[in-house]
């Protein structure tokens, strides 16, 4: 995969030139979360609405060479992680 701009990090790492967007993950937890809430016996009408608030820049470096994009140190100095 050779995509430009992605909200996940996965794409990042399956070869997408970089991504901005929540954490998947942190995403999951918070199912898992309401989920055993619900499992307790909690009514999902009580539960209150949330939002993700972690967000992660992830470029790769090695997509970007193979687009002849040369990615400035400050970018790099950005970015929550860097694909090599």
């Amino acid at each position: 995969m050779t995509g430009i701009r992605s909200n996940f990090r996965e794409e990042v790492e399956a070869g997408c030139l970089m991504s901005y967007g929540t954490n998947t993950l942190d995403g999951w937890h918070q199912v898992g979360g309401y989920t055993g809430q619900i499992l307790k016996g909690a009514k999902p009408a009580d539960l209150p609405v949330s939002q993700l608030t972690k967000f992660e820049f992830v470029i790769n470096l090695q997509t970007a060479r193979a687009l002849g994009i040369e990615v400035s140190n400050a970018l790099q100095l950005l970015a929550d992680e860097v694909v090599e």
